[in-house]
C-alpha cells in the first residue's frame, strides 16, 4: 500500500483562531500557497495511479490544495486539524488497503503519522506547508516495513 501525506499549502493567518474552529477551517490559501499546490499537483499527477483514493480535511485550505490536483476527492471529518494519527490510519485502512491513498491534512497529525510509521518519536517529524511524504508498506521476508519513497517540497520542484 502507498500512502501519500500532503500538508496543505500556505494559508492566510487567522490570529486568535482556535484550531478546528470555523474561523480556522475557513482559512484560504495565499497566492504563494496556490503556487505551491500547483507545483506539487503537477508532480503528483504524473506519479499517481488512476485508482488512487484521495481524502481531504474539511478545512478550506486543504480543499483548495486538493482542487489543484484536479481529481475526485472525499472530505473526511476525521482529518480535521484536531485529528490523530490513529484516526488517519483507521480511515485509510493502513496497511491493508489495496489501493494507494493521498491524505491532504495538517500538522502535527501528518508528522505524527510519519513518525509512527517509520519509528521516530511522535514529535520528531515536522512537515512544511505544501510538502508531500510518499510512504509504502511492504512485506520483506515476513517482516512488515514502511519505506520512504519520496519527500517533495514545492520549492524543490
Amino acid at each position: 500500500m502507498d500512502l501519500i501525506l500532503w500538508r496543505h499549502a500556505e494559508a492566510e493567518d487567522c490570529i486568535g483562531a482556535t484550531p478546528g474552529s470555523s474561523d480556522d477551517l475557513g482559512r484560504v490559501l495565499t497566492p504563494k500557497g496556490e503556487k505551491q499546490a500547483a507545483r506539487i499537483s503537477e508532480w503528483l499527477d504524473r506519479q499517481l495511479p488512476e485508482s488512487v483514493r484521495i481524502f481531504v480535511s474539511p478545512a478550506r485550505r486543504c480543499e483548495q490544495t486538493a482542487l489543484a490536483l484536479g481529481r475526485k476527492f472525499k472530505i473526511r471529518a476525521e482529518l480535521n486539524p484536531l485529528g490523530s494519527a490513529d484516526d488517519l490510519l483507521k480511515l485509510i485502512q493502513w496497511p491493508n488497503s489495496k489501493t494507494s491513498v493521498v491524505v491532504i491534512g495538517h500538522q502535527p497529525v501528518l508528522g505524527q503519522t510519519v513518525a509512527l510509521l517509520i519509528g521516530l518519536k511522535e514529535t520528531d517529524c515536522a512537515i512544511k506547508k505544501g510538502t508531500v511524504w510518499w510512504l509504502r508498506n511492504r512485506d520483506r521476508d515476513g517482516i512488515n516495513q514502511t519505506v520512504v519513497i519520496s519527500v517533495q517540497t514545492p520549492d524543490a520542484l
